[in-house]
Protein backbone atom coordinates (compact mmCIF):
# COMPACT_ATOMS: atom_id res chain seq x y z
CA UNK A 1 0.00 0.00 0.00
CA UNK A 2 1.20 3.71 -0.86
CA UNK A 3 1.75 5.30 2.39
CA UNK A 4 0.42 8.74 3.23
CA UNK A 5 2.15 12.08 1.97
CA UNK A 6 4.16 14.58 4.62
CA UNK A 7 4.01 17.83 2.72
CA UNK A 8 5.61 19.72 5.46
CA UNK A 9 9.12 17.18 5.45
CA UNK A 10 11.83 18.50 4.55
CA UNK A 11 13.91 15.26 3.81
CA UNK A 12 13.52 15.69 -0.02
CA UNK A 13 16.67 16.68 -1.90
CA UNK A 14 15.03 18.13 -4.58
CA UNK A 15 12.30 20.11 -2.93
CA UNK A 16 15.06 22.21 -0.19
CA UNK A 17 17.11 23.15 -3.94
CA UNK A 18 13.73 24.46 -5.23
CA UNK A 19 12.54 26.20 -2.10
CA UNK A 20 15.78 27.67 -1.81
CA UNK A 21 16.08 28.83 -5.38
CA UNK A 22 12.89 30.46 -5.37
CA UNK A 23 13.66 32.26 -2.29
CA UNK A 24 16.64 33.97 -3.73
CA UNK A 25 15.28 34.65 -6.85
CA UNK A 26 12.24 36.16 -4.33
CA UNK A 27 15.01 38.00 -2.76
CA UNK A 28 16.66 39.47 -5.71
CA UNK A 29 13.51 40.62 -7.43
CA UNK A 30 12.20 42.84 -4.54
CA UNK A 31 16.05 44.24 -3.74
CA UNK A 32 16.31 44.83 -8.08
CA UNK A 33 16.90 48.47 -7.74
CA UNK A 34 18.67 49.20 -5.24
CA UNK A 35 21.28 46.62 -6.24
CA UNK A 36 21.47 48.17 -9.52
CA UNK A 37 21.71 51.21 -7.74
CA UNK A 38 24.59 50.61 -5.02
CA UNK A 39 26.11 47.61 -6.52
CA UNK A 40 29.40 48.76 -9.09
CA UNK A 41 29.10 45.61 -10.34
CA UNK A 42 26.29 47.07 -11.97
CA UNK A 43 26.79 49.58 -14.59
CA UNK A 44 24.52 52.20 -13.29
CA UNK A 45 25.71 51.42 -9.92
CA UNK A 46 29.09 52.39 -11.36
CA UNK A 47 28.24 55.69 -12.31
CA UNK A 48 25.86 57.10 -9.58
CA UNK A 49 29.06 55.88 -6.89
CA UNK A 50 31.96 57.29 -9.32
CA UNK A 51 29.69 60.50 -9.25
CA UNK A 52 29.35 60.95 -5.59
CA UNK A 53 33.12 60.26 -5.40
CA UNK A 54 33.70 63.27 -7.34
CA UNK A 55 31.21 65.38 -5.81
CA UNK A 56 32.60 64.44 -2.56
CA UNK A 57 36.14 65.90 -2.70
CA UNK A 58 34.48 68.83 -5.30
CA UNK A 59 32.52 70.05 -2.53
CA UNK A 60 35.46 71.77 -0.24
CA UNK A 61 37.53 72.73 -3.96
CA UNK A 62 34.27 74.45 -4.76
CA UNK A 63 33.92 76.22 -1.14
CA UNK A 64 37.57 77.73 -1.82
CA UNK A 65 37.36 78.34 -4.11
CA UNK A 66 34.22 80.32 -3.70
CA UNK A 67 36.23 81.60 -0.88
CA UNK A 68 39.43 82.79 -2.49
CA UNK A 69 37.08 84.56 -5.08
CA UNK A 70 34.98 86.23 -1.95
CA UNK A 71 38.97 87.75 -0.65
CA UNK A 72 40.18 88.03 -4.32
CA UNK A 73 37.22 90.66 -5.04
CA UNK A 74 37.88 92.57 -1.54
CA UNK A 75 41.87 92.87 -2.47
CA UNK A 76 40.68 94.51 -5.21
CA UNK A 77 38.12 96.22 -3.94
CA UNK A 78 40.95 97.08 -1.21
CA UNK A 79 43.35 97.97 -4.19
CA UNK A 80 40.52 100.46 -5.80
CA UNK A 81 40.50 102.09 -2.23
CA UNK A 82 44.34 102.68 -1.71
CA UNK A 83 44.10 103.76 -5.18
CA UNK A 84 41.67 106.47 -4.57
CA UNK A 85 43.29 107.53 -1.42
CA UNK A 86 46.71 107.57 -3.10
CA UNK A 87 44.71 110.39 -5.56
CA UNK A 88 43.34 112.17 -2.68
CA UNK A 89 46.06 112.44 -1.00
CA UNK A 90 47.81 113.96 -4.39
CA UNK A 91 44.79 116.32 -4.24
CA UNK A 92 45.65 116.99 -0.61
CA UNK A 93 49.02 117.84 -1.33
CA UNK A 94 48.60 120.11 -4.18
CA UNK A 95 45.53 121.99 -2.01
CA UNK A 96 47.89 122.07 0.71
CA UNK A 97 50.33 124.06 -1.88
CA UNK A 98 48.09 126.28 -2.48
CA UNK A 99 46.67 127.06 0.29
CA UNK A 100 50.63 127.51 2.00
CA UNK A 101 51.22 129.82 -0.89
CA UNK A 102 47.88 132.02 -0.44
CA UNK A 103 49.04 132.62 2.99
CA UNK A 104 52.40 133.78 2.06
CA UNK A 105 50.86 136.19 -0.72
CA UNK A 106 48.53 137.28 2.20
CA UNK A 107 51.12 138.24 4.37
CA UNK A 108 52.94 139.69 1.79
CA UNK A 109 49.94 141.95 1.15
CA UNK A 110 48.83 142.62 4.46
CA UNK A 111 52.34 144.02 5.40
CA UNK A 112 52.58 145.72 1.72
CA UNK A 113 49.26 147.47 2.34
CA UNK A 114 50.18 148.30 6.17
CA UNK A 115 53.44 149.91 5.22
CA UNK A 116 51.93 151.89 2.54
CA UNK A 117 54.25 149.74 0.23
CA UNK A 118 57.39 151.20 1.21
CA UNK A 119 58.55 148.06 3.51
CA UNK A 120 58.63 145.04 1.37
CA UNK A 121 60.28 141.39 2.43
CA UNK A 122 59.92 140.59 -0.99
CA UNK A 123 58.21 141.08 -4.67
CA UNK A 124 54.44 140.51 -4.92
CA UNK A 125 55.28 139.63 -8.61
CA UNK A 126 57.48 136.84 -6.90
CA UNK A 127 54.93 135.86 -4.49
CA UNK A 128 52.06 136.00 -6.95
CA UNK A 129 54.09 133.90 -9.41
CA UNK A 130 54.71 131.41 -7.05
CA UNK A 131 50.91 130.82 -5.74
CA UNK A 132 50.12 130.55 -9.81
CA UNK A 133 53.04 128.06 -10.00
CA UNK A 134 50.79 125.96 -7.61
CA UNK A 135 47.59 126.85 -8.90
CA UNK A 136 49.20 125.41 -12.62
CA UNK A 137 50.86 122.32 -10.76
CA UNK A 138 47.62 120.69 -8.98
CA UNK A 139 46.22 117.52 -10.78
CA UNK A 140 42.77 118.18 -10.92
CA UNK A 141 40.37 121.26 -9.30
CA UNK A 142 38.27 120.15 -6.45
CA UNK A 143 34.66 120.91 -7.55
CA UNK A 144 33.78 123.55 -4.56
CA UNK A 145 32.70 126.57 -3.89
CA UNK A 146 33.96 129.29 -1.51
CA UNK A 147 32.57 132.56 -0.72
CA UNK A 148 34.58 135.54 -1.39
CA UNK A 149 34.94 139.27 -0.65
CA UNK A 150 35.77 141.89 -3.35
CA UNK A 151 37.97 144.09 -1.48
CA UNK A 152 36.70 147.97 -3.19
CA UNK A 153 33.02 147.20 -1.99
CA UNK A 154 32.94 144.20 0.02
CA UNK A 155 30.35 142.32 -2.07
CA UNK A 156 29.93 138.82 -1.15
CA UNK A 157 29.62 136.04 -3.93
CA UNK A 158 29.70 132.32 -4.40
CA UNK A 159 32.28 131.42 -6.84
CA UNK A 160 33.12 127.98 -8.44
CA UNK A 161 36.46 127.04 -8.41
CA UNK A 162 36.88 126.81 -11.80
CA UNK A 163 36.78 131.04 -11.25
CA UNK A 164 38.81 130.86 -8.63
CA UNK A 165 41.82 132.05 -10.92
CA UNK A 166 39.71 134.54 -12.73
CA UNK A 167 38.91 136.28 -9.65
CA UNK A 168 42.12 135.89 -7.62
CA UNK A 169 43.95 137.68 -10.72
CA UNK A 170 41.02 140.58 -10.23
CA UNK A 171 41.57 140.87 -6.63
CA UNK A 172 45.40 141.01 -7.04
CA UNK A 173 44.63 144.05 -9.86
CA UNK A 174 42.61 146.00 -7.39
CA UNK A 175 44.69 145.79 -4.60
CA UNK A 176 46.11 149.38 -3.64
CA UNK A 177 47.58 150.70 -0.43
CA UNK A 178 44.94 153.87 -1.18
CA UNK A 179 41.70 151.85 -1.29
CA UNK A 180 42.49 148.01 0.33
CA UNK A 181 42.77 147.44 3.89
CA UNK A 182 43.99 144.99 5.55
CA UNK A 183 40.55 143.38 7.30
CA UNK A 184 39.84 143.19 3.82
CA UNK A 185 42.84 141.44 2.41
CA UNK A 186 42.84 139.62 5.65
CA UNK A 187 39.08 138.60 5.06
CA UNK A 188 39.30 137.47 1.58
CA UNK A 189 42.30 134.90 1.64
CA UNK A 190 40.81 133.47 5.21
CA UNK A 191 37.54 132.92 2.96
CA UNK A 192 39.37 131.26 -0.06
CA UNK A 193 41.85 129.01 2.49
CA UNK A 194 38.97 128.21 4.14
CA UNK A 195 37.28 126.74 1.12
CA UNK A 196 40.01 124.90 0.35
CA UNK A 197 41.03 123.54 4.13
CA UNK A 198 37.22 122.65 4.18
CA UNK A 199 37.05 120.59 1.16
CA UNK A 200 40.55 119.32 2.55
CA UNK A 201 38.69 117.93 5.68
CA UNK A 202 36.18 116.37 3.83
CA UNK A 203 38.82 114.51 1.54
CA UNK A 204 40.21 112.71 4.68
CA UNK A 205 36.78 111.94 6.08
CA UNK A 206 35.99 109.95 2.91
CA UNK A 207 39.75 108.02 3.54
CA UNK A 208 39.11 107.23 7.26
CA UNK A 209 39.48 103.71 6.45
CA UNK A 210 42.86 103.67 5.30
CA UNK A 211 45.95 103.46 6.70
CA UNK A 212 47.20 106.79 6.19
CA UNK A 213 44.19 108.46 7.65
CA UNK A 214 46.08 109.89 10.77
CA UNK A 215 48.91 111.33 8.75
CA UNK A 216 46.33 112.69 6.70
CA UNK A 217 44.38 114.44 9.89
CA UNK A 218 47.89 115.69 10.97
CA UNK A 219 48.63 117.22 7.15
CA UNK A 220 44.97 119.10 7.72
CA UNK A 221 45.62 120.48 11.47
CA UNK A 222 49.36 121.43 10.41
CA UNK A 223 47.57 123.31 7.42
CA UNK A 224 45.37 124.53 9.76
CA UNK A 225 47.73 125.74 12.69
CA UNK A 226 49.91 127.39 10.05
CA UNK A 227 46.20 129.08 8.50
CA UNK A 228 45.46 130.31 11.81
CA UNK A 229 49.13 131.23 13.00
CA UNK A 230 49.88 133.20 9.98
CA UNK A 231 45.82 135.19 10.55
CA UNK A 232 47.17 136.05 14.28
CA UNK A 233 51.05 137.72 12.89
CA UNK A 234 48.94 139.98 10.80
CA UNK A 235 47.05 141.12 13.92
CA UNK A 236 50.15 141.57 16.06
CA UNK A 237 51.78 143.61 13.33
CA UNK A 238 48.70 145.54 13.57
CA UNK A 239 49.86 145.76 17.18
CA UNK A 240 52.69 146.61 17.15
CA UNK A 241 52.43 149.15 13.94
CA UNK A 242 49.92 150.84 15.91
CA UNK A 243 50.67 149.94 19.72
CA UNK A 244 46.96 148.81 20.50
CA UNK A 245 44.36 146.21 19.22
CA UNK A 246 40.64 147.39 19.22
CA UNK A 247 38.77 144.21 20.93
CA UNK A 248 37.29 142.58 17.89
CA UNK A 249 40.62 142.31 16.60
CA UNK A 250 41.88 141.54 19.86
CA UNK A 251 39.80 138.22 20.18
CA UNK A 252 40.72 137.06 16.56
CA UNK A 253 44.31 137.52 17.67
CA UNK A 254 43.83 135.47 20.76
CA UNK A 255 41.56 132.97 19.07
CA UNK A 256 43.87 131.90 16.06
CA UNK A 257 47.05 132.23 18.04
CA UNK A 258 45.83 129.55 20.45
CA UNK A 259 43.64 127.69 17.64
CA UNK A 260 46.74 127.60 15.82
CA UNK A 261 49.11 126.11 18.71
CA UNK A 262 46.33 123.74 19.31
CA UNK A 263 46.24 122.28 15.80
CA UNK A 264 50.10 122.34 15.99
CA UNK A 265 50.30 119.94 18.72
CA UNK A 266 47.33 117.81 17.77
CA UNK A 267 49.46 116.82 14.16
CA UNK A 268 52.87 115.82 16.30
CA UNK A 269 50.50 113.64 18.32
CA UNK A 270 49.39 112.42 15.47
CA UNK A 271 52.61 111.59 13.91
CA UNK A 272 54.80 111.24 16.82
CA UNK A 273 57.96 111.34 14.48
CA UNK A 274 57.25 115.04 13.52
CA UNK A 275 58.35 115.93 17.29
CA UNK A 276 62.16 115.35 16.96
CA UNK A 277 61.33 117.47 13.73
CA UNK A 278 59.87 120.66 15.46
CA UNK A 279 62.05 120.50 18.47
CA UNK A 280 65.16 121.07 15.46
CA UNK A 281 63.32 123.99 14.46
CA UNK A 282 62.78 125.44 17.93
CA UNK A 283 66.05 124.50 19.12
CA UNK A 284 68.12 126.02 15.68
CA UNK A 285 65.51 128.86 15.36
CA UNK A 286 67.17 132.09 17.10
CA UNK A 287 64.24 134.11 17.36
CA UNK A 288 61.70 131.91 18.85
CA UNK A 289 62.19 132.86 22.14
CA UNK A 290 61.37 136.34 20.90
CA UNK A 291 58.34 135.16 19.25
CA UNK A 292 57.12 133.62 22.56
CA UNK A 293 57.75 136.75 24.44
CA UNK A 294 56.18 138.83 21.35
CA UNK A 295 53.01 136.66 21.96
CA UNK A 296 52.44 137.17 25.36
CA UNK A 297 53.50 140.77 25.37
CA UNK A 298 50.10 141.18 22.15
CA UNK A 299 47.60 138.95 24.73
CA UNK A 300 48.22 141.44 27.33
CA UNK A 301 47.47 144.01 24.76
CA UNK A 302 49.06 146.98 26.77
CA UNK A 303 48.87 150.74 24.94
CA UNK A 304 52.28 151.66 23.67
CA UNK A 305 54.08 153.39 20.60
CA UNK A 306 53.44 151.99 17.57
CA UNK A 307 56.52 151.09 15.92
CA UNK A 308 57.48 150.09 12.59
CA UNK A 309 60.96 148.86 13.00
CA UNK A 310 58.97 146.43 16.11
CA UNK A 311 56.42 145.59 13.80
CA UNK A 312 58.96 144.07 11.15
CA UNK A 313 61.15 142.85 13.46
CA UNK A 314 58.09 140.50 14.66
CA UNK A 315 56.91 139.94 11.35
CA UNK A 316 60.00 138.25 9.48
CA UNK A 317 60.34 136.51 12.84
CA UNK A 318 56.84 135.09 12.81
CA UNK A 319 57.38 134.67 9.03
CA UNK A 320 60.58 132.84 9.35
CA UNK A 321 58.52 130.30 12.22
CA UNK A 322 55.70 129.68 9.68
CA UNK A 323 58.16 129.07 7.32
CA UNK A 324 59.95 126.25 9.19
CA UNK A 325 56.61 124.97 9.80
CA UNK A 326 56.17 124.31 6.28
CA UNK A 327 59.13 122.63 6.55
CA UNK A 328 57.69 120.42 8.60
CA UNK A 329 54.63 120.05 6.67
CA UNK A 330 56.67 119.16 3.73
CA UNK A 331 58.61 116.44 5.63
CA UNK A 332 55.02 115.19 6.99
CA UNK A 333 54.52 114.97 3.05
CA UNK A 334 57.33 112.98 2.66
CA UNK A 335 55.85 110.88 5.28
CA UNK A 336 52.81 110.58 3.72
CA UNK A 337 53.96 109.73 0.20
CA UNK A 338 55.77 106.84 1.61
CA UNK A 339 52.64 105.46 3.85
CA UNK A 340 50.51 105.34 0.43
CA UNK A 341 53.16 103.57 -1.13
CA UNK A 342 53.75 101.32 1.57
CA UNK A 343 49.92 101.03 1.45
CA UNK A 344 49.50 100.41 -2.55
CA UNK A 345 52.74 97.89 -1.89
CA UNK A 346 50.81 96.12 0.57
CA UNK A 347 47.72 95.75 -1.98
CA UNK A 348 49.52 94.47 -4.95
CA UNK A 349 51.41 91.73 -2.68
CA UNK A 350 47.52 90.99 -1.60
CA UNK A 351 46.41 90.89 -5.03
CA UNK A 352 49.27 88.96 -6.38
CA UNK A 353 48.60 86.65 -3.81
CA UNK A 354 45.20 85.83 -4.10
CA UNK A 355 45.48 85.96 -8.02
CA UNK A 356 48.26 83.62 -7.37
CA UNK A 357 46.13 81.16 -4.74
CA UNK A 358 43.27 81.49 -7.23
CA UNK A 359 45.25 80.02 -10.18
CA UNK A 360 46.75 76.95 -7.84
CA UNK A 361 43.40 76.48 -7.01
CA UNK A 362 41.77 76.39 -10.80
CA UNK A 363 44.84 74.28 -11.42
CA UNK A 364 44.87 71.82 -9.29
CA UNK A 365 40.96 71.28 -8.54
CA UNK A 366 40.83 69.64 -12.05
CA UNK A 367 43.81 67.68 -11.17
CA UNK A 368 42.12 66.48 -8.05
CA UNK A 369 39.08 65.30 -9.82
CA UNK A 370 40.57 63.26 -12.35
CA UNK A 371 43.11 61.79 -9.83
CA UNK A 372 39.32 60.55 -7.92
CA UNK A 373 37.57 59.83 -10.72
CA UNK A 374 40.72 57.57 -11.42
CA UNK A 375 40.93 56.25 -8.03
CA UNK A 376 36.75 55.65 -8.39
CA UNK A 377 37.31 53.58 -11.27
CA UNK A 378 39.99 51.44 -9.92
CA UNK A 379 37.90 50.87 -6.75
CA UNK A 380 35.14 49.87 -8.75
CA UNK A 381 37.51 47.86 -11.24
CA UNK A 382 38.71 46.41 -8.35
CA UNK A 383 34.56 46.02 -6.72
CA UNK A 384 33.64 44.39 -9.87
CA UNK A 385 36.44 41.41 -10.26
CA UNK A 386 35.40 40.71 -6.52
CA UNK A 387 31.59 40.46 -7.14
CA UNK A 388 32.97 38.26 -10.12
CA UNK A 389 34.96 36.14 -7.29
CA UNK A 390 31.86 36.53 -4.90
CA UNK A 391 29.76 35.39 -7.79
CA UNK A 392 31.69 32.56 -8.22
CA UNK A 393 32.46 32.01 -4.87
CA UNK A 394 28.50 31.37 -4.38
CA UNK A 395 28.50 29.27 -7.53
CA UNK A 396 30.96 26.77 -5.96
CA UNK A 397 28.76 26.86 -2.66
CA UNK A 398 26.28 26.04 -4.59
CA UNK A 399 27.39 23.35 -6.12
CA UNK A 400 29.13 22.15 -2.55
CA UNK A 401 25.95 22.38 -0.85
CA UNK A 402 24.57 20.45 -3.22
CA UNK A 403 27.02 17.54 -3.12
CA UNK A 404 26.72 17.77 0.40
CA UNK A 405 22.83 17.22 -0.06
CA UNK A 406 23.25 14.73 -2.02
CA UNK A 407 25.85 12.80 0.34
CA UNK A 408 24.26 13.54 3.73
CA UNK A 409 20.86 14.17 5.03
CA UNK A 410 19.54 17.96 5.12
CA UNK A 411 19.29 18.01 8.99
CA UNK A 412 22.94 16.70 9.46
CA UNK A 413 24.12 18.53 6.83
CA UNK A 414 22.24 21.97 7.84
CA UNK A 415 24.30 21.21 11.18
CA UNK A 416 27.37 20.70 9.69
CA UNK A 417 27.01 23.71 7.91
CA UNK A 418 26.70 25.66 11.22
CA UNK A 419 29.63 24.37 12.39
CA UNK A 420 27.10 21.93 15.05
CA UNK A 421 28.22 18.40 16.34
CA UNK A 422 26.14 15.88 14.95
CA UNK A 423 25.27 13.37 17.89
CA UNK A 424 24.62 9.83 17.52
CA UNK A 425 20.53 8.87 17.75
CA UNK A 426 18.57 6.02 18.93
CA UNK A 427 15.64 5.29 16.50
CA UNK A 428 13.46 2.89 17.90
CA UNK A 429 11.17 2.30 14.65
CA UNK A 430 12.75 2.74 11.07
CA UNK A 431 12.08 1.60 7.54
CA UNK A 432 14.59 0.51 5.41
CA UNK A 433 14.09 -0.57 1.94
CA UNK A 434 16.80 -2.48 -0.67
CA UNK A 435 15.88 -3.08 -3.86
CA UNK A 436 18.06 -4.69 -6.81
CA UNK A 437 17.13 -5.53 -10.36
CA UNK A 438 16.99 -9.22 -11.10
CA UNK A 439 19.28 -10.34 -13.95
CA UNK A 440 21.58 -7.39 -14.09
CA UNK A 441 24.54 -9.40 -14.24
CA UNK A 442 23.11 -11.56 -17.63
CA UNK A 443 21.49 -7.57 -18.65
CA UNK A 444 24.45 -5.78 -18.14
CA UNK A 445 26.74 -8.67 -20.23
CA UNK A 446 24.92 -8.35 -22.92
CA UNK A 447 24.92 -4.51 -23.11
CA UNK A 448 27.16 -1.74 -24.07
CA UNK A 449 28.39 0.41 -20.99
CA UNK A 450 26.71 3.31 -22.26
CA UNK A 451 23.65 1.73 -22.61
CA UNK A 452 24.01 0.32 -19.06
CA UNK A 453 24.52 3.60 -17.47
CA UNK A 454 21.34 5.07 -19.69
CA UNK A 455 19.35 2.28 -18.48
CA UNK A 456 20.37 2.63 -14.59
CA UNK A 457 19.74 6.57 -14.91
CA UNK A 458 16.28 6.05 -16.23
CA UNK A 459 15.28 3.32 -13.70
CA UNK A 460 16.85 5.44 -11.09
CA UNK A 461 15.12 8.57 -12.17
CA UNK A 462 11.90 7.02 -12.10
CA UNK A 463 12.12 5.85 -8.06
CA UNK A 464 13.63 9.51 -7.49
CA UNK A 465 10.19 10.69 -8.47
CA UNK A 466 8.67 8.23 -6.62
CA UNK A 467 9.50 8.53 -3.11
CA UNK A 468 8.76 12.24 -3.30
CA UNK A 469 5.53 10.92 -2.27
CA UNK A 470 6.62 9.35 0.25
CA UNK A 471 8.25 10.69 3.84
CA UNK A 472 11.46 8.26 3.01
CA UNK A 473 14.71 9.52 2.06
CA UNK A 474 17.37 7.81 -0.57
CA UNK A 475 20.12 6.11 1.17
CA UNK A 476 22.39 5.01 -1.73
CA UNK A 477 22.62 3.49 -5.26
CA UNK A 478 25.58 0.90 -5.81
CA UNK A 479 25.64 -0.41 -9.01
CA UNK A 480 21.87 -2.12 -9.67
CA UNK A 481 21.05 -1.72 -5.48
CA UNK A 482 18.87 1.16 -4.61
CA UNK A 483 18.40 1.40 -0.75
CA UNK A 484 16.06 4.01 0.76
CA UNK A 485 14.88 4.33 4.69
CA UNK A 486 11.51 5.80 6.52
CA UNK A 487 12.28 7.28 10.42
CA UNK A 488 15.62 8.61 10.05
CA UNK A 489 17.68 10.84 10.40
CA UNK A 490 13.97 12.67 11.32
CA UNK A 491 11.90 10.73 13.19
CA UNK A 492 7.77 10.21 11.99
CA UNK A 493 6.82 8.07 14.56
CA UNK A 494 5.77 4.56 15.05
CA UNK A 495 3.96 4.15 11.53
CA UNK A 496 5.85 1.97 8.84
CA UNK A 497 5.11 2.88 5.40
CA UNK A 498 5.34 0.51 2.56
CA UNK A 499 5.95 0.56 -0.76
CA UNK A 500 4.74 -1.18 -3.49
CA UNK A 501 8.31 -3.09 -4.80
CA UNK A 502 7.93 -4.32 -8.62
CA UNK A 503 9.98 -5.70 -10.65
CA UNK A 504 10.03 -4.59 -14.11
CA UNK A 505 10.77 -7.14 -16.84
CA UNK A 506 13.68 -5.99 -18.35
CA UNK A 507 15.35 -7.63 -21.76
CA UNK A 508 17.89 -6.90 -23.89
CA UNK A 509 15.80 -5.96 -26.53
CA UNK A 510 13.70 -3.32 -24.08
CA UNK A 511 17.29 -1.88 -23.09
CA UNK A 512 18.38 -1.02 -26.23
Amino acid sequence: MKSRVNHTDSSSIKSISSEDVSTQQHYHGNMCCSAEANNPAFKRGRQLQQMQMIILPFIPILALIVQTSYEMIEIVSYRMEVTEIENQVTMATDLGKVVTRLQQERSDVAFYIYTNGITLRRNLNDTFFETDLALDNMSSWPDISIRTVQPNNGEVTWLNMSEFRETLQEFRANISTEDSTVPQILRWYTTANAALLEHLTNQIKDANKSGVWRFLLSFKNLLRSIESLDISSVYGINYYGRGYLKPDSYIKYVQHDILGRDLLNGSLHFVPSLKVIYRNITLTMRSYGNITQWSKTIQKNLRREGNVADARSYYESMAYYIDELRKLQRALRSIIRNEVQKVLQSADNMETFGIAILVVVLIVSPIIIILVRNAAATIQLYAINLAHKAKELKREKRKSDSLLFQMLPPTVATQLKQAQTVPAEYYSAVTIFFSDIVGFTEIAAECTPLEVVSFLNAIYRMFDERIECYDVYKIETIGDSYMVASGLPVKNGGSFYSMISFAPKVDKTSIR
